[in-house]
């Protein structure tokens, strides 16, 4: 069971093209967010779409994948963890981000 523990699996479609960054370490990020798509019919009987984003961060191997095949669009199913983290933005308040570390990826569609 403890493979259960703080396990994310999405699919959806990226908002943007990936943001990479190549660190000075030699390491490589990719930052990008998906949609996941959820409908449903509402009490009037009206189908209802309901879009939720996810930021998504990506290390190593993993990111140079993304760097090289994925863009904009793209149908990807990700498996990976949560965390949180906050930082302070450029006035000074503290802002929070949960994001979902991604360690495996699957190219989905065309």
């Amino acid at each position: 069971m403890n493979t259960l523990r703080n396990k994310v699996q999405l699919i959806g479609n990226l908002g943007n093209d990936p943001e990479i960054i190549n660190l000075e370490s030699g390491k490589t990020l990719a930052k990008f967010n998906i949609a996941t798509n959820e409908s449903y019919t509402n009490n009037k009987g009206e189908k209802i779409t309901d879009t939720q984003w996810h930021n998504v961060v990506a290390w190593g191997k993993t990111a140079q994948i993304i760097e090289k095949y994925v863009t904009k669009g793209k149908e990807v199913a990700i498996e990976g963890k949560l965390t949180s983290r906050s930082y302070d933005d450029k006035e000074g308040n503290k802002r929070y981000i949960t994001e979902v570390v991604c360690s495996e990826l699957l190219m989905l569609g065309k």
